[in-house]
């Protein structure tokens, strides 16, 4: 019958336990591959309802344009109303 372990080595077990955990911790996580077109950049979003999406849609196939382009005039104006100078 094998013995308990001392007081000790179950001491001893623990913070090898706490050491590894803290190597997972700091181990750097892989940065994901950033397209250079979205470098330097941040995301933009907001939910509405479907019918929104799908005129948005609609609107950019029509002018045959990208919906980022539709929101980036839409902002544009939205700054210019506000006095703000147009970055999008």
């Amino acid at each position: 019958m094998a013995n308990k372990p001392t007081l000790a080595e179950t001491h001893s077990g623990i913070k090898q336990i706490r050491q590894e955990a803290v190597d997972v911790q700091m181990t750097p996580k892989p940065t994901a591959m950033v397209p250079p077109s979205r470098q330097g950049k941040k995301m933009i979003s907001g939910h509405f309802d479907k019918d929104v999406h799908r005129q948005l849609k609609m609107l950019a196939l029509e002018k045959e344009t990208s919906i980022q382009n539709l929101l980036s005039q839409a902002l544009n104006a939205l700054f210019e109303r506000n006095d703000k100078p147009p970055i999008a």
